[in-house]
């Protein structure tokens, strides 16, 4: 499957639109059996960005939130017992794309956040926060390709 990302430049702000329709509602029963064979194996349940994904690790410690009250996104359910005050200090979860659940959303992660690919491809676009060094202080757009052929520029992280 080949897919393309096509990025709009307007007047202040930088529009990206995906060329292909995520998959809102992902079902398992859906997934090839050998991808059903993977979610079942390692407990995975839907993510609301698209994909599935497992909580594999979090600190019991506790930090205070750096950050808003507010949520980043309309578009992220609060989870039961969310306290916006504190964070754990990290977690870690299992993320998995499919062929029918290709796509994640595009979302905002306040905190620093690591990806690191296992198998597959694909392309990431981090739009970074306001940079003084650009011209009006927009922002940054960074797009490229996330796989194993280093050395024609592609990144396993």
């Amino acid at each position: 499957m080949s897919y393309t990302l096509k990025i709009t430049q307007t007047m202040s702000n930088i529009i990206l639109k995906p060329s292909f329709p995520p998959n809102p509602n992902p079902s398992v029963d859906a997934e090839s059996p050998e991808t059903q064979t993977i979610i079942k194996s390692l407990s995975l349940i839907p993510h609301v960005e698209g994909g599935y994904f497992v909580e594999t690790d979090r600190d019991p410690l506790l930090i205070p939130s750096p950050f808003p009250p507010n949520p980043a996104s309309s578009f992220m359910p609060q989870r039961p017992g969310f306290d916006p005050a504190v964070r754990n200090a990290s977690t870690t979860i299992f993320y998995y794309l499919t062929p029918q659940s290709p796509q994640g959303y595009f979302h905002r992660n306040r905190g620093r956040t690591v990806h690191t690919l296992h198998q597959g491809r694909g392309v990431y676009v981090l739009i970074h926060a306001d940079e003084p060094d650009l011209p009006g202080g927009g922002k940054r757009v960074e797009t490229f390709v996330v796989g194993h052929d280093v050395a024609k520029g592609e990144r396993p992280q």
